[in-house]
């Protein structure tokens, strides 16, 4: 009963919420200690991440940070609203921010998105812009990423970015790190749970860790229709075995098993300092940070049940769903991440 409740409170509360609420951010910022690097997909085509160096130049410690659903396509959110790239950078960690992804999920999607086999339409509005605001519900039969081609983010990251990044740059390919938030959060875990050659630390800050409980899927099929236009069952239709895949909730077994170091996290949704500048900063994270919660609680139980001594979590006693408690979570994490990784 607790997970039909759930559930139903997700399929009401989630489309809502989730795309406007990850665009909360005080103004837009560009790290000029970045820089641009382009890696080629078959499936995608030129793809542009931004790498920050450690502060003392070593190439064996990385992390990679993904970003939520409304991600843009000339920088992640985590550049534009947070200076986490700086602080891990002092920390002598690498950063690197795959630019991109709207509402992927980064994972290996079925077939590019399109609704009732309508392939993309010419001069409709599409979702190539990134655009942190507004609804997608006009971009369905838009062009775009995603739509003009099959999303391929897992294949790029664990195979063409990583192969590049040690190719061109010397970066270690084996036990890095990855964090993210939001749809990001989820991610992170699921790269890490299927790629533990590469990925020995994971972080999910606010991230849906139980996609497969009732409602959820619905939930998600709102949100990334308002996220730029994109159809759920491109990315994998109902009876797909991948959404067991995807589900941190379903492969929990693994990151135990594989002895993954986690740092999972999710506020309470009750406003805190600094959340709120308007009004809708409450109205929109305040119920779905509450929602990411119950789902990384579900999740706190089930690696409990199993035992699970490898994982950190942080459940403060506020904070709604923005960039504010993201970049918190992070400076958290620096220390555990940093004894965990190269």
């Amino acid at each position: 009963m607790r997970r039909s409740a759930l559930g139903l409170a997700l399929a009401t509360l989630l489309p809502l919420a989730m795309s406007a609420a990850e665009a909360t951010t005080a103004s837009a910022a560009f790290t000029p200690t970045g820089f641009d690097f382009w890696v080629d997909s078959s499936i995608m085509g030129p793809i542009k991440s931004r790498v920050f160096r450690a502060a003392d130049g070593n190439t064996d410690r990385v992390v990679y940070a993904l970003d939520g659903e409304r991600a843009g396509l000339d920088l992640s959110g985590w550049e534009i609203n947070t200076n986490v790239a700086n602080a891990l950078t002092r920390a002598n960690i690498n950063v690197v921010m795959p630019v991109g992804g709207q509402s992927s999920f980064y994972m290996d999607w079925n077939s590019p998105s399109s609704f009732l086999g309508i392939p993309p339409q010419a001069g409709s509005s599409g979702s190539s812009s990134g655009s942190s605001s507004g609804s997608g519900g006009l971009q369905i039969l838009g062009q775009g990423p995603g739509k003009s081609y099959r999303y391929d983010w897992e294949s790029f990251v664990t195979r063409d970015l990583r192969n590049a990044l040690h190719d061109r740059l010397g970066f270690r390919t084996t036990r890095n790190g990855v964090f993210g938030l939001s749809m990001g959060g989820s991610a992170a875990l699921t790269l890490a749970a299927h790629h533990p050659d590469m990925f020995h630390y994971a972080g999910a800050y606010s991230g849906y860790l139980n996609i497969s409980a009732p409602g959820m899927r619905e939930a998600l099929r709102a949100a990334m229709i308002d996220a730029g236009g994109y159809n759920i069952d491109s990315m994998a239709p109902p009876w797909s075995p991948k959404w067991f895949y995807m589900d941190p909730f379903v492969f929990a077994p693994q990151l135990k098993a594989n002895n993954t170091r986690l740092w999972v996290a999710a506020g309470s949704g009750i406003p805190g300092a600094g959340d709120v500048s308007n009004a809708m900063d409450v109205i929109q994270g305040s119920p779905l940070e509450a929602l990411a919660l119950a789902n990384t609680r579900a999740f706190q139980i089930r690696m409990m049940s199993l035992g699970a001594q490898n994982v950190t979590y942080d459940f403060p006693s506020v904070g709604v769903h923005n960039w504010h408690n993201w970049e918190a979570e992070v400076s958290k994490m620096i220390p555990d991440l940093s004894a965990n990784i190269g």
